[in-house]
C-alpha cells in the first residue's frame, strides 16, 4: 500500500504543545499519537514503533536524552529517527545534540508550522503537498 499514514509519535510534557503539533501533522495527513512524559513516550514507542519520534528534552519524570538513550540501546527501536524538540536554544546543546547523539534533526522553541512540516517531512523522505500550511 503506497499511501500508508506515517505515524509519528510526539513525546512531551505540555499537553498544549502535543495537540499543537497533533494539528499540524494531522492536518498534513500523518497519524499521530501524542504521550505526555518520557515514560508513557517511551511506552507507545515501544508499543506503536512509530515511522518518526518527536522528542521534547526538558521533561519531569524521564527526560528526552534518557528517553533517546534508551530507544537507540532497544534494537526493535535504534532505526526510527528522532527529532529532538527544546526551548534550549544555546547553539552548543544543537551542536551536542546533532553530533555526539546523532539525532537526526533539532527544532527548537517556539517553531511555526512549516519548520515542523519541512523537518518531518525531510527524515521521512515525505513529498510535501501542503508545504505552503499555515507559512
Amino acid at each position: 500500500m503506497m499511501d500508508e499514514k506515517k505515524l509519528v509519535v510526539c513525546i512531551e510534557d505540555e499537553p498544549e504543545m502535543i495537540d499543537l503539533v497533533k494539528l499540524i501533522l494531522r492536518r498534513a495527513d500523518f497519524e499521530f499519537v501524542g504521550a505526555v512524559g518520557g515514560r508513557e513516550g517511551l511506552n507507545a514507542v515501544r508499543r506503536l514503533k512509530p515511522d518518526l519520534v518527536l522528542l521534547d528534552l526538558m521533561m519531569p519524570d524521564v527526560d528526552g536524552w534518557e528517553v533517546y538513550r534508551q530507544m537507540k540501546a532497544d534494537d526493535e527501536l535504534s532505526q526510527i529517527p528522532v527529532i529532538v524538540i527544546t526551548a534550549k536554544a544555546q547553539s552548543i546543546d544543537r551542536v551536542l545534540g546533532l553530533h555526539i547523539a546523532k539525532v537526526d534533526d533539532y527544532i527548537t522553541k517556539p517553531f511555526g508550522p512549516h519548520e515542523l512540516l519541512e523537518s518531518v517531512n525531510d527524515i521521512l523522505g515525505v513529498e510535501s503537498p501542503g508545504a505552503d500550511v499555515g507559512a
